[in-house]
């Protein structure tokens, strides 16, 4: 069937997003209160990118992260429009860890189903959501994007799956962001092609240790079971080498009994605070200048925000 476009613009905001949260390579995920805002119009022509805050260096065409995520996804459903204008206001930094290509991808797909009339019904989430982690390479930052919360994510059958749980309300994520990038494809080549066996027994013990102290049980763990479910010896120790400070600011910080791992790829770390006195410990350990972020967790994941016009707000 030949999509058919929308004539007003829609808007989608997506959340920053932390993987990994240390044993859970590649599976868990957890959304985080920082956003991008992108805004994107069908029409009668041509290519109009306008970026704001971060990324707005990268280029503006037809390589933008989420434009090609935009036309792959419009291809699913059924045609291209005639020409694309779309505005990004961007907050999440870029080549830190913290999720800003899953944001792109996410986003681009959001806002292509939201452009189509009937989008939603002919592409669901789990479908939208499998296409993005298609597009991404690995679902663990585009699962908490497009969810919200924590979630585990999956491929079966050669497919992207995950769930969705609640986290507790006693959680308050702590991000350290240094004033200077790392590369996921550094990162990703520094990692052994096996790994010990007890290595990966280890890696499976901490991981459901963590998904079950911080659905439910975080309020009654103390700081020696959340240092010890965050525990990892799957990707961080391969890559300390390339991050030296990320490493050592993880180390002295862990010392002190907080749960501080890498934040995806790195080189910010997250650190997984239990009330405000951790977060203020955290806030005095920040190195000089590293920027320190106390975020909410966000549990909405990518949604469609009203666009306000001149007569009020309205819908897509």
């Amino acid at each position: 069937m030949r999509a058919a476009f929308r004539a007003g613009p829609v808007h989608v905001r997506v959340p920053a997003t932390s993987a990994n949260l240390g044993p859970g390579f590649d599976c868990l995920g957890l959304a985080l209160g920082l956003h991008d805002d992108v805004v994107a119009r069908a029409t009668d022509g041509g290519l109009d990118i306008d970026v704001a805050g971060e990324g707005e260096a990268l280029a503006r065409d037809e390589g933008h992260l989420v434009v090609r995520a935009m036309r792959a996804t419009f291809d699913k459903l059924g045609g291209q429009p005639y020409g694309l204008q779309l505005s990004c206001a961007n907050r999440i930094p870029h080549g830190r860890g913290l999720g800003s290509s899953a944001a792109a991808i996410v986003a681009g797909v959001v806002l292509a189903r939201g452009l189509v009339v009937g989008g939603e019904h002919r592409l669901p989430d789990a479908d939208a959501f499998a296409l993005a982690a298609r597009l991404e390479g690995h679902p663990d930052n585009v699962a908490a994007c497009f969810y919200g919360g924590l979630t585990i994510a999956w491929t079966q059958d050669r497919r992207a799956r995950a769930v969705r749980a609640e986290v507790s309300d006693a959680l308050r994520p702590v991000v350290l962001v240094p004033p200077f990038e790392s590369s996921t494809a550094t990162a990703r080549g520094a990692l052994p092609r096996t790994v010990p066996h007890a290595d990966a027994t280890h890696a499976a013990a901490r991981s459901a240790l963590l998904v079950a102290a911080l659905t439910g049980a975080l309020d009654g763990a103390g700081a020696d079971t959340l240092l010890a479910a965050t525990e990892d010896r799957l990707h961080q120790p391969y890559r300390a080498a390339n991050a030296p400070a990320t490493t050592e600011l993880i180390a002295g910080l862990r010392d002190r009994g907080l749960a501080a791992v890498v934040s995806g790829a790195g080189p910010t770390v997250l650190v997984l605070a239990r009330d405000e006195v951790e977060v203020e410990i955290v806030t005095a350990a920040t190195p000089a200048g590293w920027r320190c972020d106390p975020l909410a967790v966000d549990v909405s994941g990518a949604r469609i925000v009203p666009v306000r016009t001149a007569t009020g707000p309205s819908g897509p």
